[in-house]
């Protein structure tokens, strides 16, 4: 057999899967697949079978050149993967996926850090893209070019300069069948995990049609495989005119026109051309011409074929350029972005890496896909470097207080009311569950008829007070739900927010740019009084009370108001469009305020501000959760230790004081 693979890995680690799999095509090919997952055996199963059954019906079921269906195989393998990664089934993933066509061109590619290397006349090379930083769980490039008798391939899931030099590995290139087994020994004897795989070409092996060019790695995109066909044309072009060239030209040179001009002139032309169509009719000098003719016309297709091969490469060169130049601003940025946040200049600093990301974006889509795993590297740094400038904090898989959904699979809920000593409520349209620990009760049922609008604690009576869509207000204690009366003849305003303060009810009502107090007596409210002096309350979604009336608008602006009147506030060192997407705002009183972002799945945490109104931004925790759903509302401990945050299914906890 003039091409032999072996396969095979290291002993596995806990929570890491290893696969190495060799498959034979129909049309002699062989190709290779090896995995390294960090997972649960359980979530590796099912990956496995996907990728197996991915390489032997995209790569190897389908017809085309081998190229073009390794590229559309990686393409279901990096879908499948991602899918994957946002599910958290797996953590990472680092594999290797090769081809190698029966004529000897071997097309590979890598993920994560997975590598190949060449071993050849007493030397080892990388063949594989080499990216510094995080390894990307994506394949990204495709290397090719033509194996020689007697070559050898290691592909392994691990960078294997952990446990070798290339001296070393090329010294090994001779062991033959022990050569895979002695790699993985020398790799296990550094605590390193791999998949491996070794590819040998018999020294008496001759490829159908060999390449002068060795493997080299190569990004391998529509354009660079149209370019390498081109190539490949023009040297059968090359060959064959020279072929052509030892026939025609002794006819050539035998062959003279009647009339040969002494001079370029018009009339020469002429006569030139008059004599050629004359020699075209004639039996006996018809076949020299016609020689003549096609090769002239194979010389202009030739020169034709050098000019725009030229241009293409003039152009390639100049897109390398700035793109490279586009990479070198991108780094720079990056340090000039952490100067600026040591001055203490957070705004400036936000805005270079705003820059500085579009940069790296225009890399990454640029069609000649040049720098691309360098500016991916960038971009991943720039994240990064965002996090910390803004004091940005991912939680991952936050703590489940309670699942509502257990008593109720429909249960959508909206509103979270939260009581320190009593627990909390929280409540659907038409429904609300008390949530003590862990527990959650049977639905209480709030109207039949109506719908809820927002809900709030007063905690000097003790209850839950409930607005509705139908201008009602309901109040539930000792486990008993009452209609509320006021005392105003028109029944209860419209609106969309409902808060306590001491012994009265605020209702936000944007409609009428009101808010309306009332005054809880004995068993009914009095009448409403206009709170508003003059704040602008349009497009206002929520409210909150410490002492002054905090409103949120759609777009993100605060609007403080005491005894009715408009209060100056800012907030110092925020991100630009901090607030534009928050829903909800709440205010430990005497603390800080906290917004509730739902299209980022984040809280935003600012200072209280003061008498002055001068707040600042303090920290964001992003919640990482695959599955987690729509944020609803938000509250926040006493202590400010615990944030609980309500989708419309289950409760959370966040621990603040890490």
């Amino acid at each position: 057999m003039d091409i032999a693979m072996q396969t095979g890995t290291t002993k596995s680690a806990k929570d890491y899967g290893l696969m190495s799999r060799s498959f034979k095509g129909a049309a002699g090919e062989h190709a290779c697949l090896l995995l390294q997952v960090h997972a649960r055996h359980q979530d590796m199963e099912p990956l496995e079978e996907e990728c197996v059954s991915i390489i032997k019906h995209a790569l190897l079921g389908t017809e085309g050149e081998a190229w073009s269906r390794l590229d559309g195989t990686l393409k279901e393998l990096n879908g499948l993967f991602k899918g994957f990664l946002a599910a958290q089934s797996i953590l990472d993933v680092h594999a290797i996926v090769a081809i190698i066509e029966k004529n000897g061109t071997l097309h590979v590619s890598h993920a994560g850090r997975g590598e190949a290397w060449l071993l050849r006349s007493a030397s080892a090379s990388q063949i594989t893209e080499f990216s510094r930083g995080k390894p990307v769980p994506n394949f990204i490039h495709i290397s090719s070019g033509t194996l020689e008798s007697g070559d050898t391939v290691v592909f392994s899931t691990q960078r294997l300069m952990r446990a070798l030099t290339p001296a070393q590995l090329s010294q090994l290139s001779g062991m033959g069948e022990e050569l895979l087994p002695e790699i993985a020994a020398r790799l296990q004897a550094e605590d390193e995990v791999a998949a491996l795989a070794t590819l040998q070409i018999d020294p008496g092996y001759v490829p159908e049609r060999k390449q002068p060019s060795p493997v080299r790695g190569s990004r391998k995109t529509a354009a660079s495989a149209s370019g390498r066909r081109l190539a490949q044309s023009g040297n059968a072009v090359r060959q064959w005119l020279l072929r052509l060239q030892e026939r025609v030209m002794p006819f050539v040179h035998s062959w003279k026109p009647k009339r040969a001009p002494r001079t370029l002139s018009m009339a020469a032309v002429t006569d030139f051309f008059t004599q050629f169509l004359a020699d075209l009719r004639d039996p006996e000098r018809r076949k020299k011409a016609q020689l003549l003719l096609v090769a002239g016309a194979l010389v202009a297709f030739l020169l034709i074929w050098m000019l725009v091969k030229l241009s293409t490469n003039t152009q390639r060169n100049k897109t390398h350029e700035q793109l490279a130049l586009l990479i070198e601003q991108t780094s720079t940025e990056l340090q000039t972005a952490e100067n600026r946040r040591i001055s203490g200049d957070i705004d400036a600093a936000n805005l270079i890496l705003q820059r500085a990301e579009e940069r790296a974006k225009q890399v990454i889509a640029d069609k000649s896909q040049l720098y691309r795993s360098q500016a991916v590297d960038l971009l991943a740094r720039i994240r990064e470097k965002r996090d910390i400038i803004n004091n940005i904090a991912k939680i991952e898989n936050p703590r489940v207080v309670a699942d509502v959904s257990a008593k109720n699979t429909a249960v959508a809920l909206q509103g979270l009311i939260g009581d320190t000593d009593n627990g909390f409520t929280a409540f659907d349209k038409q429904q609300a569950y008390r949530i003590v620990g862990a527990n959650v009760t049977d639905p209480i049922h709030i109207s039949d008829q109506d719908l809820i609008v927002d809900g709030t604690v007063f905690t000097r009576y003790q209850s839950d007070v409930f607005l509705t869509a139908g201008n009602s207000v309901l109040e539930y204690a000792n486990n008993q739900l009452t209609a509320m009366k006021t005392d105003d003849v028109n029944g209860w305003m419209a609106g969309v927010d409902i808060q306590t303060y001491a012994r009265f009810l605020y209702m936000l009502a944007p409609a009428t740019h009101q808010i309306y107090k009332y005054e809880r007596l004995n068993n009914r409210y009095g009448p409403p009084v206009n709170y508003n002096v003059n704040g602008d309350l349009t497009n206002a979604t929520d409210m909150v009370i410490d002492s002054s009336v905090y409103v949120l608008k759609k777009g993100g602006t605060v609007l403080k108001l005491l005894r009715g009147e408009v209060q100056p506030f800012v907030i110092r060192q925020a991100p630009g469009g901090l607030l534009a997407t928050a829903t909800k705002v709440f205010k430990v009183p005497g603390g800080n305020f906290y917004f509730l972002d739902p299209d980022k799945k984040r809280v935003v945490v600012i200072t209280d501000g003061g008498p002055t109104g001068e707040s600042s931004y303090v920290k964001q925790y992003v919640l990482e959760s695959a599955t987690m759903g729509t944020l609803q509302d938000l509250f926040v401990s006493e202590d400010q230790t615990t944030l609980y945050v309500m989708d419309a299914k289950k409760l959370y906890a966040v621990n603040l004081s890490q």
